[in-house]
């Protein structure tokens, strides 16, 4: 998939309204874009009435193509503030193929003021968007919003979701039969469940053809202003699914059990995955070791966002995608930008030799929106850094740096969340239909319906998660204090290591890399290599920091375990009984080929979220996002192929067919 976003191109009428150059066609009637959509879409998809009936915390799904100026969006949304009971969820996703230019956007959403205060919300989180699913939270987490930037089939294709409502829309078949095709109406009906509606502004007979040969059933109704006529309709019959890998498949949950959970472990993950939960009405109960949160890897004053990208859209590199942005969007929602807690002030990646430059490079010319990343000359990087940069660089303009303690706190607020101190987790027992968290001595800490364990390296003592080949790295930070020369430091550095700008009159430079050492106790010898590794930053960090006048034994430092995968992406997801899995399905190590029916025997209501290395404040809120999709059985907010990249289970698989079990 290209990286280069197409933008709509836009004609404007004397009224201020406008129409796509590309396809000929405008975006909303004329007479009152408003009205059309909520006769099309809200009236005959019935979700008014339909929205009043639910329950007090379900979850309900529409799927739409073409997002357009984002219309029928918000107008759903304002019809589920009205109507929808206070803890329900709304899960809105919409494919666009050539997405808005935010100023495009912002412009025709002026023509709405009713929609005032929902269309700011969006417009402040809506940026040039690169292709690819982003997810969007709004209300709280009463409202997601799951941007797909594609084409239709490919992206529906991969979208995992039980889709209660279709809002067919996008240009007319006439000016865009691309979408309008067999393989699209295949894919809704694959989404959808019996009683599923849908509802569109046309009544094209290929499209209606298409839709009855899909298995939906449809009505002709009046339509709206000019148009006589236009479809609604509901899907009838279940329709046949393709064979899934059985260890990769949704468990049974149980969604009658009161909304409890355990989470293990209080640093980034952890608390994020609590978070998530909580938003979602779960009253969590979250377990660590030590007396205060994020005292651990997390606990660094300074988190950056870094985000190592591969030109080849290998899965990490998707993954990370997807996951700066929601991140950047989660920061602008939990912590000011003040110079304490966090500062937007761009990052720079430096190469460290020929083949990273190469990459750089490539990055550069992939065709991403200036405002996710630019490819700056040397002279262009040092006028934005402060400092003097004498190669290429690459500019990530929205990212910078984040207090990660603080974002714990603001996450830790959240309505819903216990947090248990000093409660290391040493067993897990599930009973009756429970689990209880356990110390090592037998003592019981806490109960709940479902367990996540999020503890890092320590989640290999546990012995349902003891399968995960996770692997620690050390990894220490070196506290600078700031001179008056170095506070001309204004983004973050980052190469063989980083330096920050100035937060609180300290620089922070790191970080280390051991595979050799697992303890937290601060090092002479990682402080000196810091201070080396600066040096290949910039040839102006000798003077500005007065390097030469530090003594690396009295530098204060900072050192924590990572934890990572040899696939280096994180495991998200349910757990599977090693054991059972082996048993259930031998024939593999045989002929990889086979595709076995039997159902995996997970652990009931156990759940893991951890392996993010060092990238956790960028990777950690869109993946407890993911999680809870598991345990509440929600839309999926990535695609299918990268929730299965990211499941526990990969790695018993990978085992059976090298036949290491």
């Amino acid at each position: 998939m290209s990286n280069e976003t197409q933008f709509a191109e836009l004609i404007w009428d004397a009224d201020g309204q406008p129409s796509s150059g590309r396809f000929g066609d405008v975006y909303f009637s004329r007479v009152n874009g408003l009205a059309e959509t909520r006769h099309v879409f809200l009236q005959h998809n019935q979700l008014a009435e339909r929205w009043a009936a639910l329950a007090e915390d379900a979850n309900f799904s529409i799927a739409e193509t073409g997002f357009g100026t984002g219309l029928n969006f918000l107008c759903a949304w304002e019809l589920w503030e009205r109507s929808a009971p206070r803890g329900a969820r709304l899960h809105f996703i919409s494919c666009e193929r050539f997405p808005l230019h935010p100023d495009d956007l912002r412009k025709a959403l002026s023509l709405w003021p009713e929609l005032q205060p929902l269309s700011d919300t969006l417009l402040d989180s809506y940026q040039a968007l690169p292709p690819g699913w982003q997810h969007f939270s709004f209300s709280g987490g009463r409202i997601n919003l799951t941007l797909l930037i594609g084409d239709a089939v490919q992206m529906f294709e991969q979208l995992d979701a039980q889709i209660d409502a279709w809002f067919l829309d996008g240009f007319a078949p006439a000016k865009n039969p691309d979408m309008w095709r067999p393989e699209l109406f295949e894919q809704m009906a694959r989404l959808s469940v019996p009683g599923t509606s849908m509802a569109t502004f046309t009544c094209a007979g290929d499209v209606r053809r298409g839709l009855q040969a899909a298995g939906f059933q449809l009505n002709k109704v009046p339509g709206y202003g000019s148009k006589r006529e236009m479809l609604c309709g509901h899907l009838q019959h279940p329709v046949t699914q393709q064979w899934q890998a059985p260890w990769l498949c949704r468990p049974e949950a149980d969604l009658q059990q009161p909304r409890t959970a355990l989470v293990i472990g209080a640093g980034l993950a952890g608390i994020s995955s609590a978070w998530a939960l909580a938003r979602r009405g779960w009253q969590v109960t979250l377990l660590d070791r030590h007396s205060e949160p994020a005292s651990e890897a997390s606990g660094n004053p300074q988190g950056i966002l870094y985000v190592r990208l591969s030109p080849h859209s290998t899965p990490l590199s998707r993954f990370v995608e997807s996951s700066y942005g929601h991140c950047l969007r989660h920061l602008q929602a939990l912590l000011p930008d003040d110079g304490v807690n966090r500062q937007a002030c761009g990052v720079l990646q430096l190469p460290t030799d020929e083949a990273e430059l190469k990459r750089l490079q490539a990055l550069g010319e992939a065709g991403y929106p200036p405002s996710f990343l630019q490819l700056l000359d040397s002279q262009q990087a040092s006028d934005l850094a402060g400092v003097a940069i004498n190669t290429q660089a690459l500019l990530f303009p929205a990212a910078g740096w984040a207090n990660p303690p603080a974002l714990c706190r603001a996450m830790l607020e959240q309505p819903g969340i216990r947090l248990l101190g000093n409660s290391a987790v040493a067993q897990l027992d599930h009973r009756q239909g429970q689990w209880a968290a356990l110390d090592a001595n037998g003592q019981h800490l806490a109960t709940a319906g479902v367990a996540v364990i999020c503890g890092a390296v320590d989640s290999l003592q546990l012995a349902q998660s003891a399968q995960l080949p996770l692997k620690p790295i050390r990894g220490q930070i070196t506290h600078l204090p700031a001179t008056p020369a170095s506070r001309s430091l204004r983004t973050v550095l980052c190469g063989a290591g980083y330096i920050s700008p100035a937060r609180l009159d300290e620089h922070h430079v790191g970080a280390s890399f051991r595979f050799d050492r697992f303890d937290s106790e601060p090092s002479e010898e990682e402080n000196a290599g810091n201070l080396e590794m600066l040096r290949g930053l910039s040839p102006d960090m000798e003077s500005l920091l007065a390097l030469q006048q530090l003594q690396p034994a009295a530098l204060k430092a900072r050192a924590g375990l990572r934890c990572s995968t040899p696939d280096y992406l994180p495991v998200i997801g349910p757990l599977a009984d090693a054991d059972a899995f082996f048993e259930d399905y031998a024939e593999l190590a045989k002929d990889a080929s086979k595709k076995p029916d039997t159902i995996t025997r997970t652990y009931p209501g156990l759940f893991v979220n951890t392996g993010h290395g060092s990238r956790g404040l960028v990777s950690c809120p869109l993946s407890a996002e993911l999680l809870a999709a598991w345990v509440c059985n929600e839309a999926f907010p990535l695609p299918r192929d990268l929730v299965d990249a990211l499941h526990p289970s990969r790695f018993l698989h990978r085992r059976l067919i090298r036949r290491q079990q």
